[in-house]
């Protein structure tokens, strides 16, 4: 009985129990082989009789049945759960033999291909969707060749059209400079003198040295693009001065190509006194007319603590007339100085050589400064303006007395 038992626990573990393991079933068969061995256990001290004697067959075919039951649901769950990523890796087996597959197929495709009857139904079905991605990469690659195309063609007729337009202002631009060039050259051997005097570099800092510099190059330009220019000259520019260092920081190279002078010289020993008019808002003398005869001097200097009285003391020390702009009479004047940056000096006195028009000359005022144009002189609207208010006292004070006379004669009656 002892052989049988030992038998019988053998073909157990040898067939049963690897085969459970294998599909995850090893607990459920463990209890069945502690009772199988306890049952036998428990009758080997008993006599066995050939009715009582167990039937092995029968009890393999009945074990077998039910582990098969029991696996085949799980395959079949597996199956469903692994069914979608088993096709796809048919797919990618099929790709690689080289069979029409598509690169990329959806969930919905995918349920198609695997609910497909037969294995040509799988291969027509993947020939079809491999044609219908195949027409779709070409419809694709057709339209991003043409994208590329139209703006190949976009950026060609830009490139033409800005070369064009960049020739033309090359042209055009240098074809002015030329004209510039001359009417200045032509300047310098016919045209009127205009004097910056550049003697104030100690009366300013390094900043206002700077701002002055800038003024003057903007100068320069209003007057090189004017029809009638000046003859600019730089009078007291000294060598290695910080005028000098501001004006090679603008001009660089250009410094040594400027169609002005620049001199080391005072103005009153290039030009004679007699003709020499000096510029400053400090001077008594208001200047009425614009004289195409005379040399005008400005000086070149920005002081933003507004030093009064430096420009006309220089001039006086050295003997000059001088002749301040007549802002008082043309203008309604609001707040501030009467000082103004040289390039707006510039254009004043550009315009008041063309035309002769004050007017048109005070429009490069800063707006800020005044509040409009005047028709008639102020002095003379001051004195209007006095004559109706002693009009307007002359008749109160008439009207007080007689008023004054009636209330005393009534009181007179009275008593």
């Amino acid at each position: 009985m002892q052989s049988a038992n030992s038998l019988l626990k053998k073909i157990v573990r040898s067939s049963v129990l690897p085969f459970a393991a294998q599909h995850g079933m090893k607990k459920d068969f463990f209890p069945l082989s502690r009772t199988l061995s306890s049952s036998l256990c428990l009758k080997q001290d008993k006599s066995c009789s050939p009715s009582e004697k167990l039937d092995l067959d029968e009890w393999k075919k009945v074990m077998k049945s039910g582990v098969q039951e029991e696996v085949g649901e799980v395959v079949s769950e597996q199956k469903e759960l692994s069914s979608s990523a088993g096709a796809r890796e048919i797919l990618e087996m099929w790709r690689l033999a080289g069979r029409l597959v598509p690169e990329n197929i959806t969930e919905e495709q995918l349920k198609a291909f695997t609910e497909c009857p037969s294995k040509s139904a799988q291969k027509k079905y993947l020939k079809f969707l491999y044609l219908k991605e195949l027409y779709k990469k070409n419809d694709k690659r057709k339209m991003d060749k043409k994208r590329e195309r139209r703006l190949e063609t976009q950026e060609q007729a830009a490139k033409t059209d800005e070369t064009k337009r960049n020739s033309f202002i090359c042209l055009w631009s240098n074809s002015m400079d030329r004209a510039y060039n001359w009417r200045v050259a032509q300047s310098m051997v016919f045209g009127q003198p205009l004097v910056f005097d550049m003697s104030y570099e100690k009366d300013m800092s390094v900043r206002e040295v700077a701002n002055t510099v800038r003024q003057l190059v903007l100068s320069e330009g209003c007057n090189r693009r004017a029809v009638d220019p000046f003859h600019i000259h730089f009078c007291n520019l000294k060598t290695d001065s910080l005028y000098q260092k501001e004006f090679l920081k603008h001009y660089r190279e250009a410094w040594g190509r400027l169609l002005v002078t620049a001199t080391e010289q005072c103005y009153t020993e290039v030009f004679p006194k007699d003709k020499l008019i000096y510029l400053t808002a400090d001077s008594p003398r208001v200047m009425k007319r614009f004289d195409h005869n005379k040399i005008y001097i400005v000086g070149s200097m920005v002081d933003k603590s507004i030093k009064t009285g430096v420009s006309l003391a220089r001039a006086k020390r050295l003997g000059l007339e001088t002749a301040a702009l007549p802002l008082e009479k043309y203008l309604l004047w609001n707040t501030g100085a009467k000082n103004l940056t040289l390039d707006q000096m510039m254009q004043i006195l550009l315009t008041l050589k063309d035309t002769g028009d004050w007017k048109k000359a005070l429009e490069f005022v800063p707006k800020r400064k005044y509040c409009g144009f005047v028709s008639k002189p102020v002095h003379e609207l001051k004195k209007t303006l006095n004559l109706m208010n002693t009009l307007k006292l002359g008749k109160k004070q008439e009207e007080i007395r007689k008023q004054f006379a009636k209330n005393y004669s009534k009181k007179l009656i009275q008593k």
